[in-house]
């Protein structure tokens, strides 16, 4: 699964890095040389123990206050010909909408891919990290975990993050980098756990290389721990995951109804007309978690606009979208921007192709975006279901909705 799946995300950072013509004749080649590293793997070592005691290796944590990347949060956008209405109406939105009251729960969220270079197949940290790598991770983390800001506690690890290129190539140094970066992970992860207690629910939450983590995580460490009762809802995003091939396994179904727990939300953003025929050829050859090919089997895909699995919504229930500036360091809520339709592939298809900045992937895939396009409906979705989770609602908190 994890070969070849990101090549429509390297297609467009290459076309930035030998122009456009040369790109679309030798796009795959052009790729592999750009992006996949030419030296040999070195084995990662273990981390020392009780590594991530260090607050130095997170991105996000409690107690970092103001200078939390995750803890970030956008205002809405004013309007483009402000008449006396529309400011008025603007000054009673410039503040987010307030969320109900939700009990306290605590986020564990892993970012993409930030790591660029082929230098080396996992990416340094500590001392010797690498500084663009560490500049884009804080942006994601700013972009997509910001939505989770509703938690008592937010945790985003660093992490010896697989380079871009090793998703690029068939070789086993490609798998033996993302095998590493997950080791990180899951020793973030445990002592992520160790810092709470016992009983204090959880959300589990990752992006693109982060979900692909996520998903083993799932279903090595969280399927039949403790911590799976603690489990308000998983968000892996912007990874496929087959609902005949790899749910069954994780051992949490899809997130069916809006008020659900104890299950898993995914999707993967498309404007139409949409060609996502470079990651369905590399889907339907992958292995899923049963040791079988996932083949032509259903993609989950969550409605973000309605939290339901499969299901359909028009742009008038789209909360805000969070349109970028130019260098993704800030920008502003959109409501009703775009609308969201579960396909019968399991693709989330948006419509139109909004105008959201220069990294659309070819064929309308708008990977970078999955999370922003949904900002605030993420931020509502995870509220819910922790309240929910707490008996908050006249819901049921362990796997139904009323």
């Amino acid at each position: 699964m994890a070969k070849k799946f990101l090549y429509v995300v390297a297609f467009c950072l290459v076309a930035f890095i030998v122009g456009r013509i040369g790109y679309e004749m030798f796009q795959e080649d052009i790729a592999r040389i750009a992006l996949v590293p030419s030296t040999e793997f070195e084995p990662q070592e273990a981390l020392e123990e009780n590594a991530y005691e260090d607050p130095a290796m997170w991105y996000s944590r409690p107690g970092m206050g103001e200078s939390d990347p995750a803890r970030w949060e956008p205002s809405f956008a004013p309007p483009a010909e402000p008449s006396e209405a529309a400011i008025d109406q603007e000054s009673a939105r410039a503040e987010l909408i307030p969320l109900p009251e939700a009990p306290d729960y605590a986020v564990f969220f892993i970012h993409p891919t930030s790591y660029l270079n082929r230098a080396r197949w996992n990416a340094p940290i500590g001392e010797n990290a690498d500084e663009e790598a560490e500049r884009i991770a804080k942006v994601f983390v700013r972009g997509m975990a910001s939505p989770f800001n509703g938690a008592s506690e937010i945790w985003a690890p660093k992490y010896r993050q697989a380079t871009f290129g090793a998703f690029l190539t068939d070789a086993p140094e490609g798998q033996q980098a993302i095998d590493a970066a997950y080791e990180d992970v899951k020793e973030a992860y445990a002592y992520f756990l160790s810092s709470l207690d016992d009983d204090t629910p959880i959300v589990l939450a990752g992006h693109s290389q982060g979900a692909l983590h996520l998903n083993r995580l799932l279903l090595e460490e969280v399927n039949g721990s403790p911590a799976a009762e603690r489990l308000i809802a998983a968000y892996a995003i912007g990874w496929p995951i087959s609902v005949e091939h790899d749910l069954p396994a994780m051992g949490f179904p899809a997130c069916a109804t809006a008020q659900q727990t104890r299950c898993i939300l995914s999707w993967s953003s498309y404007a139409e007309p949409a060609d996502p025929s470079s990651v369905m050829e590399t889907y339907a050859a992958s292995i899923g978690f049963d040791g079988e090919p996932r083949g032509d089997s259903e993609i989950l895909c969550t409605n973000p606009l309605t939290g339901k699995y499969d299901d359909t919504a028009e742009m008038s229930l789209n909360l805000g979208t969070l349109v970028p500036d130019d260098d993704l360091q800030n920008g502003f809520l959109v409501p009703d921007a775009v609308p969201a339709r579960c396909d019968d592939r399991g693709l989330l298809l948006i419509g139109d192709p909004p105008e959201l900045g220069p990294y659309v992937l070819p064929g309308n895939n708008y990977h970078v975006y999955d999370i922003p396009l949904f900002w605030a409906n993420t931020r509502a979705d995870v509220n819910r279901r922790a309240r929910a989770f707490a008996g908050m609602d006249n819901a049921s908190a362990q796997g139904t909705a009323s």
